[in-house]
């Protein structure tokens, strides 16, 4: 389980270059990146870069799974509707398992289908012993209950970390499947070397599935079960003033924005040398092409000028939440996480 959970305890270590404008990142099992940035802009983190690091892994750990005789990991994702975001996701996800040699399956569902009808469904895939690991796209229709859906999943097939289970034994430090969003993170600021212990962070946004998974991996302790990174987190949400949430990012040494808010974050609420990542993801209309293009919640170009570590939106935390789910199917297949305790609860 430590080798297959390895990424949890790994951290980066980050040299800088005599310029100070290129940095070298020793990584876990001895793989380097090389960032670049221009003299007194923030290094762009390359989640593309890592993300392809982890399916390299990925890759690697499922070639060996299979080779020793066991049955290749499979995974089975719910599509309800008709949603593109929805159905582009699912798309991404189905590459990148084919990418690193998992099989997987898409079951399409109108958006008409009943909760009932749903909850069989699911219940009908955990008891297939060939799925290994059981995602329900979201958002789900309205008249759906989407809690009660990730609560059908049971926890050992949960992939994306929504079981009530799975977020229990997060919050204690335990080992779970961890939402792939939030561990994404964890592994971009490990992994590029960005110290943690005693630092003072700031998670812009409170949801259960991305700003609360952040804020605990950050905050926990680091000699636990589940190790965590020892920082302390101040969480704002949409009733914090934007005055008062500069007062706490200008101490920052961490920003992360998670709040799905367009430029939330400005050069003015940042520290110098701060990092800063960027999980919103929002489609706007380009004001000169007139074209759809994905914007995040920190002014990019602006903060970019003050902060010592940045990632861009497309092209930072989203790759890496596809790799993170890759890992998180391999860990269902292994059937590394069915403590004693957790199997009496699901039986």
């Amino acid at each position: 389980m430590a080798t297959a959970l390895g990424p949890l305890r790994a951290l980066g270590r980050a040299a800088q270059g005599p310029g100070g404008g290129r940095l070298l990142l020793l990584l876990p099992r001895g793989r380097r990146l090389h960032l670049t940035a221009p003299s007194n802009d923030a290094v762009v983190i390359s989640g593309r870069k890592l993300a392809r690091q982890i399916r390299q892994e990925a890759r690697h750990e499922v070639e060996q799974w299979v080779a020793a005789g066991n049955k290749r990991p499979h995974l089975s994702v719910v599509l309800v509707g008709e949603n593109p975001a929805s159905h582009s996701y699912v798309l991404n996800k189905t590459k990148a398992a084919a990418d690193v040699g998992i099989s997987s399956e898409t079951i399409l569902k109108p958006a008409s289908i009943t909760e009932e009808e749903l909850l069989d469904l699911i219940s009908k895939l955990n008891n297939d012993a060939n799925v290994d690991g059981l995602l329900v796209q979201l958002p789900l229709p309205e008249h759906i209950d989407e809690r009660k859906i990730c609560n059908a999943v049971t926890p050992d097939k949960d992939v994306d970390g929504f079981h009530v289970i799975n977020v229990g034994r997060m919050c204690l430090d335990q080992y779970s499947m961890l939402p792939a969003t939030p561990w994404g993170v964890w592994e971009i600021i490990k992994r590029t070397g960005i110290p943690t212990l005693g630092k003072n962070v700031v998670v812009a946004g409170r949801s259960k599935n991305v700003g609360m998974p952040i804020a605990m991996l950050l905050h926990t302790d680091g000699r636990h079960e589940r190790p965590g990174g020892d920082a302390t987190v101040t969480i704002s949400h949409r009733y914090t003033p934007k005055e008062q949430l500069k007062q706490h990012t200008i101490r920052a040494d961490i920003v992360v924005a998670a709040a799905g808010i367009p430029n939330l974050i400005t050069a003015d609420m940042i520290k110098e040398g701060a990092a800063v990542i960027d999980v919103g993801i929002t489609r706007v209309q380009d004001p000169v092409t007139a074209k759809p293009k994905l914007v995040g919640d920190v002014d990019f170009e602006g903060v970019k000028k003050k902060a010592s570590y940045i990632t861009p939106v497309p092209g930072g935390v989203g790759p890496m939440t596809v790799a993170m789910l890759m890992k998180n199917t391999i860990i269902a297949a292994k059937k590394l996480l069915q403590p004693k305790e957790l199997k009496a609860l699901t039986v």
